[in-house]
C-alpha cells in the first residue's frame, strides 16, 4: 500500500496464525529469526572447527550454544524491563514471561551472555576469553536477523524524514483512531542497524576470525567497541523509545559502558 508516494508498512508479523481458540495466536517472524541465528552460529562454529579456527574444544560448542541461548534470551528479555520498561514489571511482573508480546534488548542480551558464558567457563575450565571470541564471531548473525524481525514488526522505526525511501509505520500512530495521511514516513531504521549491526560488523569479525583473530579476547574487545560505534551512530536516526539520558539517547548512552569493556579487555591483552 502507498501513500503520497511513501509505502505504508503492512507486513503481517507472523509467519503462521494459529486457530482463535488457541492460546497462542501464531507463530512470529522475529521468534524465526531468533531460532535461525542460533542454527547459524552452530553451523559457523561447526566450519571453524571443520577449518581448525575453532577457538574452543569440539567438545564444548554443544554447551557454548546453550549457554548463548541462555544469555540472549533471559538476558534480553529481562534487560528489556529493567532498561525500557521498568514500571510494567513493577506493577505487573508477570509479563516478563510473556515472552509472545515481543520485547528484547541488545544491551541486556550482552549482559545476560557474559554471565551464561562466565559460569560455563568457571564449570567446564575453559577460556572465558575464547568463549567469548567465538560468540563475538557470531553474534552479527543475530543482530541481522533481528532487526529484519524488527522490520517485519514495524517497530523501533526510526525518525521523520522526507527521504523517498521512508516508510509510514502505522503503529507509530499516538493511537489507533490517528489517521494514516497525517503521519510522517519515518527512516527505516531498522534496516539500517541490519546493515551496520547486522552485515558490517560480520565482515569485521568474520574477517578477524579468519585471518587475524590474535591472542584470546582481542577479537572481543574489538567486536564491543564496534557495536558500540555503529549502535550509536544508527541511533541518530531512530526515533527514541525511552527518555534521553544525559543528551544520549537510551541505545547510545547503554553503548558506553560496553565501548569501555572492550577497551579495557584490549588494554588487559597488551
Amino acid at each position: 500500500m502507498r501513500m503520497a508516494g511513501h509505502w505504508v508498512h503492512d507486513l503481517d508479523p507472523y509467519l503462521i496464525h494459529f486457530p482463535s481458540s488457541w492460546p497462542f495466536a501464531g507463530i512470529h517472524w522475529y521468534g524465526v529469526a531468533y531460532a535461525l541465528a542460533f542454527s547459524l552460529a552452530l553451523a559457523l562454529a561447526h566450519l571453524c572447527a571443520a577449518k581448525d579456527r575453532l577457538p574452543i574444544a569440539r567438545r564444548d560448542v554443544d554447551r557454548w550454544l546453550g549457554a548463548l541461548c541462555l544469555g540472549v534470551l533471559a538476558g534480553g528479555r529481562l534487560g528489556y524491563f529493567v532498561l525500557y520498561e521498568r514500571s510494567t514489571l513493577v506493577h505487573d511482573p508477570l509479563e516478563l514471561f510473556r515472552i509472545w508480546h515481543g520485547g528484547m534488548a541488545s544491551h541486556g542480551g550482552f549482559v545476560g551472555v557474559a554471565l551464561a558464558l562466565f559460569f560455563l567457563s568457571r564449570r567446564r575450565r575453559i577460556s572465558l576469553l575464547s568463549l567469548a571470541d567465538l560468540s563475538a564471531a557470531a553474534a552479527p548473525i543475530g543482530f541481522f536477523l533481528g532487526r529484519l524481525g524488527n522490520f517485519i514488526n514495524g517497530e523501533v522505526y526510526g525518525r521523520p524524514t522526507a527521504l523517498p525511501w521512508g516508510i509510514i509505520f502505522p503503529r507509530s500512530a499516538p493511537h489507533a483512531q490517528f489517521p494514516l495521511a497525517l503521519l510522517p514516513p519515518r527512516h527505516p531504521s531498522q534496516l539500517y542497524e541490519a546493515l551496520l549491526e547486522g552485515i558490517v560488523l560480520l565482515a569485521l569479525t568474520q574477517w578477524r576470525l579468519w585471518t587475524r583473530r590474535g591472542r584470546p579476547g582481542q577479537l572481543t574487545g574489538e567486536f564491543f567497541i564496534a557495536y558500540a560505534l555503529l549502535r550509536s551512530l544508527a541511533e541518530f536516526l531512530r526515533e527514541p523509545d525511552a527518555p534521553l539520558i544525559l543528551h544520549l539517547t537510551a541505545g547510545q548512552f547503554y553503548s558506553i559502558p560496553l565501548a569501555v569493556a572492550g577497551i579495557a579487555i584490549l588494554c588487559r591483552g597488551r
